[in-house]
């Protein structure tokens, strides 16, 4: 185990002092909240768009040997703090839809920045929202004020659930080929960052942002207080994430209306950070959480389509990017049009 008593699996680090039942409520509560933004936010990615993804660790680390940690962790309480808010507030607007009085007038308002004048005029930001907006927003600005002045767990939660909810459904894989070399790559890459250098410990250890699930293993005995945390970094729920969120929109593609690949590859996420949080345990010596998930994830649902027959089918699946979509149609009304 590393000096201060823990061990880590990436962002995952675990302190063995706790009870028994500490412990295991803590395994326990991650591994749930891990679920969660998987399951939903595959849900919710079934016919929305593409986003960016980039990764923070190296640079974290990099940054942390430049400039002292304390200006580091202030930075990102700001940064995060902003992110933080917005995504809170997206994943609060389905939920407020529903519970939002049906007597309260919902007014809708218009945000919008422009840049010049006259014909040259140029919008900046043109964003619509309503009264229900505000309101999620208004809660997320309550969560964010609390986290940057106590940097509760639960604050911190509530933001690493949005980040990792709003990953799975916004980051997308435009087919299962390169989701496997994404999560190949990634896995050799977990690999070398944890057993050959302790970048991912420093990352999880030192900076204070939401960059990770935490649960305390001693919430039994100190309540809301407790400090003995165990970790799990949101890389190791996006990551995997995003590649079943594309098996589900490949089920849904086949029109068969079912969801085995999808239900195949969530039982082996929870088969693979179940294994992983074993040998941690039983090793008590950090562990590389991909070197599990990815054999897992990409495994079972691969051998499954090759004994149902579906694995040409599978591999030649690809997702039209909103973008391409519309230079389609553009070329398509241009065609038209000659």
């Amino acid at each position: 185990s590393s000096g201060n008593g823990s061990d880590a699996v990436n962002g995952t680090a675990v302190r063995f002092v706790s009870s028994a039942e500490g412990t295991a409520l803590a395994y326990g509560s991650l591994l749930l909240m891990a679920l969660l933004p998987i399951f939903f936010g595959a849900l919710k990615s079934v016919g929305c768009s593409k986003s960016k993804v980039n990764s923070l660790s190296y640079g974290l680390c990099k940054l942390q040997s430049i400039f002292s940690q304390e200006y580091i962790n202030l930075l990102l309480s700001m940064y995060f703090f902003v992110l933080g808010i917005l995504a809170l507030s997206h994943t609060m607007s389905p939920f407020m839809c529903r519970v939002f009085p049906a007597n309260v007038p919902n007014k809708q308002y218009q945000l919008l920045f422009t840049q010049g004048s006259g014909e040259s005029k140029e919008e900046i930001v043109n964003y619509e929202f309503d009264t229900k907006d505000l309101i999620c927003l208004v809660i997320s600005s309550v969560v964010g004020v609390w986290y940057v002045l106590k940097k509760h767990w639960i604050a911190n939660n509530l933001f690493g659930l949005a980040f990792a909810l709003n990953g799975v459904e916004l980051l997308h894989l435009n087919n299962v080929s390169t989701g496997c070399i994404l999560l190949g790559g990634l896995f050799v890459y977990d690999v070398f960052w944890v057993f050959g250098t302790n970048v991912m410990v420093t990352v999880a250890k030192s900076f204070e942002a939401p960059i990770k699930l935490v649960f305390p293993q001693d919430l039994l005995e100190k309540g809301l207080d407790a400090r003995n945390f165990a970790m799990l970094g949101l890389g190791d729920i996006v990551i995997p994430g995003i590649f079943i969120a594309l098996l589900l929109r490949f089920d849904v593609s086949l029109k068969k209306n079912t969801r085995t690949y999808f239900y195949t590859s969530f039982l082996a996420y929870i088969f693979g950070l179940g294994l992983t949080i074993f040998v941690m345990h039983t090793f008590k010596h950090a562990q590389p959480a991909l070197l599990y998930l990815v054999p897992a994830c990409v495994g079972f649902p691969v051998l499954l389509a090759l004994f149902k027959g579906d694995l040409t089918e599978m591999f030649r699946y690809e997702e039209s990017l909103p973008e391409e979509a519309s230079s389609k149609e553009e070329v398509t009304e241009s065609d038209k049009d000659k």
